[in-house]
């Protein structure tokens, strides 16, 4: 995408939206517009449409959970229609409000002492829909928290993937990126990317991040592989 990349920055403390903004405005990033709470954050959604929303998990008020949770239901877009995406930001990785975010839609999530580099890559690469999560990570949020979510209801929509759909969800789930998994299982990186969109739609899943949730909970692959 050649398009300028906006992003909005909610964070109930100043100095890290001020901050976060130096440093993404600094790579060219343009900082469209900031909130101190969820509220806020929906607010400046709506009016800006931005691509990417750095999201703190815990604000006071509506927290990061609960606003993510709304505009992702609400199917957020940006100006140029595609879907708005949400980076949640934390202070430690494992906490179960991160878990619930992702579950219900975020693209990743970043600690608050990222790096200005990781901070700038992980913007674009979720802008152009990959997922921001570290496999090991992952595990060990699926371990600790899979059992507290309550029980999805589109279990039942596992087998009518195909043979080579579970095989590519199971390698995804593992954090292999497209081009890992053409070259793993010796295709096309775009035949890769039509087995992905076609699990992401035969599941009702938004992007592969949930898709990687998925594949945990529903035992497709265990923490421990």
């Amino acid at each position: 995408m050649s398009e300028q990349l906006r992003v909005v920055v909610a964070d109930d403390q100043a100095l890290v939206r001020s901050g976060f903004t130096m440093i993404l405005a600094a790579s060219g990033i343009d900082v469209v517009g900031e909130a101190g709470d969820g509220e806020a954050a929906l607010a400046a959604v709506r009016r800006l449409r931005p691509d990417v929303v750095l999201m703190d998990i815990r604000m006071p008020g509506m927290d990061g959970l609960e606003a993510t949770r709304r505009l992702l239901a609400t199917g957020a877009t940006t100006t140029a229609g595609e879907p708005t995406r949400v980076i949640i930001l934390t202070t430690f990785d494992l906490d179960e409000y991160v878990y619930a975010a992702l579950r219900a839609g975020a693209s990743g999530f970043l600690l608050k002492d990222v790096t200005p580099d990781h901070l700038v890559h992980a913007v674009r690469l979720v802008r152009d829909g990959d997922a921001l999560l570290a496999p090991s990570i992952t595990r060990r949020l699926v371990d600790r928290f899979s059992s507290t979510t309550g029980v999805r209801e589109d279990y039942g929509a596992l087998p009518t993937l195909t043979a080579r759909e579970r095989e590519v969800l199971v390698l995804l789930a593992r954090g292999l990126s497209n081009a890992e998994l053409a070259a793993n299982l010796q295709l096309g990186e775009a035949t890769v990317k039509t087995h992905v969109a076609r699990i992401l739609a035969k599941l009702g899943l938004r992007d592969r991040v949930q898709a990687v949730i998925f594949a945990y909970e529903s035992g497709l692959v265990s923490p421990g592989s």
